[in-house]
């Protein structure tokens, strides 16, 4: 029996790693952001001329540490095209959720953690399709649910990043309610997910769909909600390089939003 003394915390020990290892792997933290709005969000970068040129640039690869919520609502790893079975109906190509991902990991803030990606944007459609209770928005609020669900209590959800506003710069009536509908979406999607200081970082839309003549009354609208809104940024993609259909954001556009969408959220840490 006094032989085997010796070896007994030795296996404690063994044990101690064992158990502490699985703690780690189990407890790895997930920062879950929710991707919505219309076509510059999920994303049109080389897929202008109704097929996608397949480019994908390093700033866009896929990493084990990357992960989108796919259409069934379950994690896996993300690449480009990153809305692909999301954005129904439309030609797909590059968007800003990966470059801005590895922006945030590559900042190195919350060592180790994996970023979760929920892509629910949707192209061609207003703000008066996001409003509390229409498809769209229900659609959001159900995969931000399971994002989290899906972790095992070690989700954060991080932010909203939302791109959206083309297609209300077309009517008078749509670009002068813009701010009132935002206010209220960010003021709904906050309490239907139990975050009433949920993060929203809003893109200052460059374009106009159809050349709308109201594109600078919707970029006053989303500048002024950040004004009466607590906690929404603003990201301006003006003068980013717009593609030869003169609303969509290039593919080299989409890697300089991702950065500044990434830049955006790490200043609020």
């Amino acid at each position: 029996m006094a032989r085997l003394q010796p070896a007994l915390p030795f296996l404690l020990l063994l044990l101690l790693i064992a158990g502490a290892a699985a703690g780690r792997a189990g407890g790895v933290r997930t920062l879950i952001f929710i991707l919505a709005g219309q076509s510059n969000m999920s994303g049109r970068g080389g897929a202008t001329s109704g097929v996608w040129d397949g480019v994908v640039p390093p700033e866009c690869a896929p990493s084990p540490r990357i992960l989108r919520l796919s259409p069934a609502l379950r994690w896996e790893e993300a690449h480009e095209p990153l809305h692909a079975d999301i954005d129904v109906g439309n030609v797909l190509g590059v968007g800003p959720g990966m470059p801005f991902a590895h922006a945030v990991l590559a900042a190195g803030k919350g060592a180790g953690a994996t970023v979760g990606l929920v892509p629910c944007a949707q192209g061609g459609t207003p703000l008066a399709n996001w409003t509390r209770g229409t498809e769209l928005y229900e659609r959001m609020v159900t995969r931000a649910r399971a994002a989290m669900a899906g972790c095992n209590g070690g989700g954060e959800l991080a932010a909203i990043l939302w791109y959206q506003g083309e297609t209300d710069a077309m009517k008078r009536e749509d670009a002068e309610l813009y701010q009132g509908r935002m206010e209220a979406l960010v003021r709904d999607v906050r309490r239907d997910l139990g975050r009433p200081d949920l993060l929203v970082i809003q893109v200052g839309i460059a374009t106009a769909q159809y050349n709308g003549k109201f594109l600078g009354r919707v970029r006053e609208a989303q500048k002024a909600v950040t004004a009466t809104v607590p906690n929404v940024k603003y990201v301006d993609a003006m003068g980013l390089p717009i593609a030869s259909d003169k609303t969509h954001l290039t593919t080299e556009a989409q890697v300089q939003l991702g950065n500044m969408l990434a830049k955006s959220y790490l200043e609020t840490l």
